[in-house]
C-alpha cells in the first residue's frame, strides 16, 4: 500500500529536495513543504523542482517568495501535516 509522505525542506534544500525525488521511486504519494525561506537556486535544485513536478509531487510554501509554489499558512502546514503516514524534517 503506497504511503504519504511529507518532506519538510528547511536548511540542505538541494539535499531535501534530491531524497524527495528519489522517494518517489516506491510509488509513494510525496509532497514538499518549503518553509521559511526562498529556495535556493544551487546546483540540481531546478531539476529536482522540475522532476518533482512531472512525477505529480505536490510542493507547498509558507513564503510568498517561493510563487512557483502553492501558498499555505504555517498553521495550515501543521494541520496538513498530520495527514501523512511519514513526516522527513530537512
Amino acid at each position: 500500500m503506497a504511503k504519504k509522505i511529507a518532506v519538510v525542506v528547511r536548511d540542505k534544500q538541494a539535499e531535501a529536495l534530491r531524497m524527495a525525488v528519489g522517494l518517489t521511486l516506491a510509488d509513494d504519494e510525496v509532497s514538499v513543504f518549503v518553509m521559511d525561506k526562498k529556495l535556493e537556486e544551487a546546483e540540481g535544485v531546478p531539476l529536482n523542482v522540475e522532476t518533482l513536478g512531472d512525477l505529480d509531487a505536490r510542493i507547498y510554501t509558507n513564503t510568498a517568495e517561493n510563487s512557483d509554489f502553492e501558498l499555505m499558512s504555517t498553521e495550515d502546514i501543521a494541520r496538513e501535516l498530520v495527514n501523512y503516514d511519514v513526516v522527513i524534517p530537512y
